[in-house]
């Protein structure tokens, strides 16, 4: 994040803080316009004119906000004029609370304790009085009784009323004005911030409106569902004012985490206080924990699901950003504006970081996060990520796509010289782990009777591969051996051992060779008489010498051997003309790029291509001398 862009964040920051007597109501009004927009089309498409579908869909939204207000502070009055009748068993729950535990109770115990504690700290020492000094006498309480004029007891009353009747009001206004000149209001905001880029800036305007009116909308659907419940188990279960309480739920549960907790709050206390005994509040949490479990597992899921773009952590740190930004309200509207900020994050270059600090969505690509996970020394983790994406996909398009484009990095790290030789043995062994940890994975695999698995670019593609070929399906490699062997290290033993568990799933018989066996002196040591195929791969593309060495000493063990060398590349296999031409060049049986043209290049029942002599260049003797003179004499 550059320098502009911090000022830029401070300054706007130090202006929503400073003027947020201002800028709290259009926030309001704002959102409101977001969640009430769907509504007027609504009533568009029906065949209300703009202007009254604007004031009916304002007015009836004020309305209904209003009636809620009336009912609560209703039942917040009754509710006051009956706590002094639940003081006794307040008092009676008191009483046997101190009356549990041993040697007078845990309760009495831990009020000696603070008591004590207290005396300690008032405790003076004590000083030598003077002569002049007399004893203190205690002040008489007095009362001051003043008369109030009417007009002074209509001003206390007013007066704290008018301040939110009036940011209401204005609320209403605005809300209003912007509803009746959306698209006006969408031109002029293209014009100032990005009538440079057009598609980009309404990409990011319907983004945010789509976001933001269904969180909005979604959330209330989800708090009437929540809050219908809540208010007939509690009427049921014989709370008093349980209308009350399911509003406030309602209401609360915008507040993201502790709105639910605080709505559960009240209800507990007051279960303790209607009933003698413990059963009323039990049941009253039971009913709380269980519809809380439903809502955020099942409802909330289906209705709403995570269409904020919003990380948990996100939805926590935008809670406690905005509560000390705007106090309640922010609290309250934390959520949404933050939808906003990650939306601007996304569409905005600018403020990336946004989108990549609170956004929902991975910022590190697979085979990145695999490899970052490998070089951690955590198979565990990958191992996890891997299962996750194998519900979905194919093991060779796991490896294709993902753990071989992983060790391509590490491998790009060990010839920028940024890798040392232990973090590379690291990255190979967990590596090796992981293919270990896979067994299960591709036991299943293979024991499956659906039809043979596909790559992900050939069904992509309407049954054309990426080179425009017809659909190819990977063979049954029953009664093959092949055996897999890496070229030059360890990270290419590893690619080999992913290699040959694919061949596996396949039901080839496979043996694994490391780098070190493919030396000079190891390739005499192996067994080869009863291998198909040999499968040599290559992490570093640079290795073409060293590739036509291994081809020809394999071939020259046992001419009857089928040579292939894998160049591993991200492009994978669609490159094939490139990967005929290099075969012919190293005098090899196929060259792949890819883990599908790997397996197929393994499991064919092609002919070997023999061995090419190496073309020896004759020297010319030089004639003696006698020749050479009798040579000069005739000419």
């Amino acid at each position: 994040m550059s320098l502009p862009t911090v000022a830029t964040v401070v300054a706007a920051i130090a202006a929503l803080y400073f003027g947020r007597e201002v800028f709290l109501p259009i926030a309001i009004a704002l959102l409101l316009t977001f969640a009430l927009a769907p509504v007027v089309s609504a009533l568009k498409r029906i065949g209300l004119p703009r202007t009254p579908a604007v004031i009916v869909s304002v007015l009836s939204a004020f309305a209904a906000l209003a009636l809620l207000s009336f009912i609560v502070a209703s039942q917040v009055s009754e509710l006051a004029q009956n706590i002094p009748v639940y003081q006794t068993n307040i008092l009676t729950k008191v009483r046997a609370l101190k009356e549990t535990g041993v040697g007078g109770g845990i309760v009495s115990r831990l009020s000696s304790v603070v008591e004590r504690i207290g005396q300690e700290i008032e405790r003076q020492e004590p000083q030598l009085p003077s002569a002049a000094e007399a004893p203190k006498r205690e002040p008489l309480p007095v009362e001051i009784v003043a008369r109030e004029r009417p007009l002074e007891v209509l001003q206390n009353l007013v007066g704290p009323l008018i301040s939110p009747l009036a940011s209401a009001g204005l609320i209403i206004i605005v809300v209003i004005f912007m509803l009746l000149e959306r698209e006006d209001l969408r031109d002029r905001f293209i014009r100032l911030v990005g009538y440079g880029d057009l598609h980009r800036t309404t990409q990011a305007l319907q983004d945010a409106g789509t976001r933001v009116g269904q969180y909005l909308l979604m959330q209330l659907v989800v708090n009437i569902v929540y809050a219908i419940p809540i208010t007939i188990g509690l009427w049921i279960l014989g709370i008093p004012n349980a209308l009350l309480w399911g509003l406030l739920a309602l209401a609360l549960r915008f507040v993201p985490y502790i709105g639910p907790i605080i709505g559960a709050l009240l209800p507990l206390f007051l279960a303790l206080a209607v009933a003698p005994g413990w059963s009323l509040l039990l049941w009253t949490a039971g009913l709380f924990v269980v519809m809380e479990m439903l809502t955020g597992n099942v409802i909330e899921p289906w209705l709403y699901g995570s269409r904020t773009g919003l990380s948990p952590l996100a939805i926590i740190v935008a809670a406690i950003f905005w509560t000390w930004l705007w106090g309640p309200l922010g609290l309250v509207l934390s959520t949404p504006l933050t939808v906003c900020l990650v939306v601007l994050g996304r569409h905005v270059p600018q403020f990336e970081f946004l989108d990549v600090l609170f956004g929902n969505e991975p910022v590190l690509e697979p085979h990145a996060r695999l490899y970052q996970r490998l070089l951690a020394g955590d198979p565990d983790e990958a191992t996890d990520h891997a299962e996750e994406m194998l519900e979905e996909k194919y093991l060779v398009d796991f490896y294709d796509k993902v753990a071989i484009p992983a060790l391509l990095l590490g491998e790009q790290d060990r010839v920028r010289g940024v890798m040392d030789e232990q973090q590379r043995q690291q990255v190979a062994a967990s590596a090796l782990t992981l293919v270990a940890n896979l067994d299960d994975s591709a036991r299943e695999e293979a024991e499956e009777d659906d039809e043979p698995a596909v790559a992900d670019e050939t069904a992509a593609n309407g049954g054309k591969d990426a080179a425009g070929e017809a659909e190819a399906e990977l063979p049954d490699g029953t009664g093959m051996s092949v055996l897999c062997a890496g070229g030059r290290g360890e990270l290419d033993d590893a690619a080999a051992a992913m290699l040959a568990q694919v061949l596996e799933v396949q039901g080839a018989t496979v043996s694994k060779a490391s780098f070190v066996d493919m030396e000079a002196v190891g390739i005499r040591r192996l067994e080869l008489d009863a291998v198909d195929s040999v499968v040599v791969g290559f992490l570093n593309r640079n290795s073409v010498k060293h590739a036509r060495f291994l081809v020809r000493r394999l071939k020259r063990v046992r001419p009857a051997l089928r040579v292939g060398i894998v160049f591993w590349s991200e492009a994978g296999n669609n490159d094939r003309q490139s990967a005929e031409a290099l075969a012919g060049d190293l005098n090899a049986d196929f060259v792949a790029y890819g883990m599908v043209d790997a397996v197929l290049g393994a499991l064919t029942d092609a002919p070997p291509v023999k061995l090419k002599l190496a073309a020896k260049r004759r020297l010319r003797r030089r004639p003696p001398a006698r020749k050479k003179a009798a040579l000069a004499v005739a000419g």
